[in-house]
This record gives C-alpha cells, sequence and structure tokens, in this order.
C-alpha cells in the first residue's frame, strides 16, 4: 500500500516543505515571486514554516504561510500531528523558585525567561528594552539594566530579594567576523564587556545568596565558537572561550557547596543577531558555516537551558552542552 504523504502545517519544517510532492513547487513558486532562491533557505531547513513569518519582519505575513497550508491540503486545515517539535511544558517544575535571566527581551533569553514562568517560577527579566520584557506573562519582575554596569547588576539582585535559585547569564553579542589583523579596540572592548565582564559580574553578585541557601544553578550561553576557532571572529572566539574557563572554575569552586554552574554551546539560531561584516572573516568563514546542520529555535535552546536550571539537572556540573544540532561533532 502506498503510504500517503503527511499532510503540511504551519508547523512542519521548511525541509519537509520543499522535500513535499505538492508544498515544495508551492513554497518555490512564493519565493521565485519575490526573486528569492531556493538555497537561500538551506540554513533553515529544521525551522517550522511558520518561523518565517516572525523572521522576515513582514516580509512574508503569516496570511501567506496560511494560504499555502490550505492550498496544499484542498482548502482544509489538517488537524492531524504533523510529528514537528513542540514545548513540552512541565507543570510546577520552577514552583517556589526565582531566576534571573538577561538577555530577556528577545531571542533566547526571552525563550527561556516564558519557558520558566509557564513551569511555575518568578523570573528577574533583565535587558535593555524594558517595554518588551513588561510583555512577558506571569510572575516577572522586569528591571531595565546593563549588565556592564555594576550599579545595574546591585538593582538587578536588589530585585530579585533574598533567595535567588537560579542564574541564566543570556546577554550576548556578536562581532563582526574580523580577524585578529582588523579588529578594533572598540569592537574587543565591547565584546568583552557584554559576554564576559557583565556575565562575571552578575554572577558574582548571586554567589553569595547562593551560597547562604546552600544550592543554586548557573547556566551560561557560550557557542560553537567556545569550542572551535572558525565560527567566528577573534574578539567573540576569545570571549566565548573566557565563558567556558568562568564555567568550569564556577563549577569547581562552588560544586561543595550545592552550586552548579553549566554552560550551553548554541550552533545557529534564528535570533536577530547581525550577519558578519567585516570581509576578511567572512570570507575565511564562509566555507564553514554552510556545514551548519540547521538554526535552531530559540525554544530549543530554552529547553536545554531550562533542563540544566532545573532539579532535573542535579547530577550535572562543569559541563558544556552543545546544543547545537549536531555541529559540534563535524
Amino acid at each position: 500500500m502506498e503510504k500517503r504523504p503527511r499532510a503540511l502545517t504551519a508547523n512542519s519544517t521548511v525541509g519537509d516543505w520543499l522535500d513535499h510532492e505538492k508544498g515544495g513547487p508551492a513554497l518555490r513558486e512564493l519565493l521565485g515571486r519575490g526573486g528569492i532562491d531556493e538555497s537561500a533557505l538551506a540554513p533553515a531547513r529544521s525551522l517550522p514554516l511558520g518561523k518565517l513569518v516572525e523572521l522576515s519582519q513582514g516580509r512574508m505575513p503569516a496570511e501567506v504561510v496560511d494560504g499555502l497550508v490550505l492550498a496544499v491540503n484542498d482548502g482544509v486545515v489538517p488537524d492531524e500531528d504533523d510529528g514537528a517539535w513542540t514545548e513540552r511544558i512541565t507543570p510546577g517544575r520552577f514552583a517556589g523558585k526565582t531566576v534571573i535571566v538577561t538577555g530577556a527581551a528577545s531571542g533566547i533569553g526571552r525563550a527561556t525567561a516564558s519557558r520558566i514562568l509557564r513551569e511555575g517560577g518568578r523570573v528577574v527579566a533583565v535587558d535593555l528594552a524594558e517595554d518588551r520584557l513588561r510583555e512577558l506573562d506571569g510572575d516577572v519582575v522586569p528591571v531595565a539594566a546593563d549588565v556592564t554596569d555594576q550599579a545595574a547588576v546591585d538593582r538587578i539582585v536588589a530585585a530579585a530579594g533574598p533567595r535567588i535559585d537560579g542564574l541564566a547569564n543570556v546577554a550576548g553579542i556578536s562581532d563582526d567576523f574580523s580577524a585578529a589583523h582588523s579588529t578594533t579596540d572598540a569592537m574587543w572592548d565591547r565584546i568583552f564587556a557584554v559576554n564576559v565582564d557583565g556575565l562575571f559580574k552578575l554572577t558574582r553578585a548571586v554567589l553569595p545568596a547562593m551560597l547562604d541557601a546552600g544550592r543554586g544553578a548557573i547556566v551560561n550561553i557560550g557557542s560553537e565558537a567556545s569550542v572551535r576557532g572558525n565560527a567566528a571572529g577573534v574578539a567573540y572566539t576569545a570571549a566565548k572561550h573566557a565563558v567556558v574557563g568562568i564555567t568550569r572554575n564556577c563549577a569547581f569552586m562552588y560544586g561543595d557547596r550545592g552550586i552548579r554552574v553549566n554552560a550551553v554551546a548554541p550552533g545557529g539560531v534564528a535570533t536577530g543577531i547581525t550577519p558578519p561584516s567585516d570581509e576578511f572573516g567572512r570570507a575565511r568563514t564562509g566555507p564553514f558555516m554552510r556545514l551548519i546542520p540547521g538554526v535552531a529555535m530559540p525554544e530549543h535552546l530554552a529547553a536545554s537551558i531550562t533542563f540544566l536550571l532545573s532539579d532535573d539537572g542535579i547530577n550535572i556540573n562543569g559541563a558544556v552542552l552543545p546544543s547545537d544540532g549536531g555541529w559540534s561533532v563535524q
């Protein structure tokens, strides 16, 4: 018996659409009308088609995706499960816990804060964009702050109160992929200020409360650039290697005091990080970037981060978890 092709939905991946006998031609026709070559979607093959609505910043309205779904399903929105990954909330996993999340206004930080809130936690949400922090639902304490400023770090800890169960150091910025010979002092200083100094200052600030309580979990966001040299420029690469050093040292220093410190190393993620602009660096890293298995959604990273923050990660300390779709094994 011939197997009936699985119905396509907005939650089906771009790859599923392109490989489908009806979805492929329909999506390619749509791309063609916009002057877009199919190869431009190669990094997004693992993303749900509906995610492109958000990433396109208005260039692909939700109505267009809805129209495609109807077109390939004979005018009917399918009810069946298309087998795509969906976030599975664990009710009460963070009940009674206070977790500080930086970079919480967008991307990985927002997905992490949102998941902790939906799993019963209290989140001190930190970012420069205060208006977006207030859009989060649940027991959230929005704090507009620059993590590179010590006074701001003090405000974050004060907002959290005496009990701090977790810290997700997500805030970060990318460099322009410049190599050492063309990296400016301004680029180097800014990358380290946000990605290393801010992370260290906030880690230092929450440790007294965790030491008093005899428990706590810290998750730092590293990168594929934490473990290889061909994923970014020299400033970002050096900074993310430093994040791993901080993680491992703190894991050793405080592991016997009930405090776990781990890192997550993402690969490509569908966020608003600016693409590389340095010509030399882009030319050198370009061939390797094309080997990325596919960009992940922020929710994929939030699943890894919240696992390590929660009691489910009880026996994990000092780990650098590649959450990269397998890029690190290449």
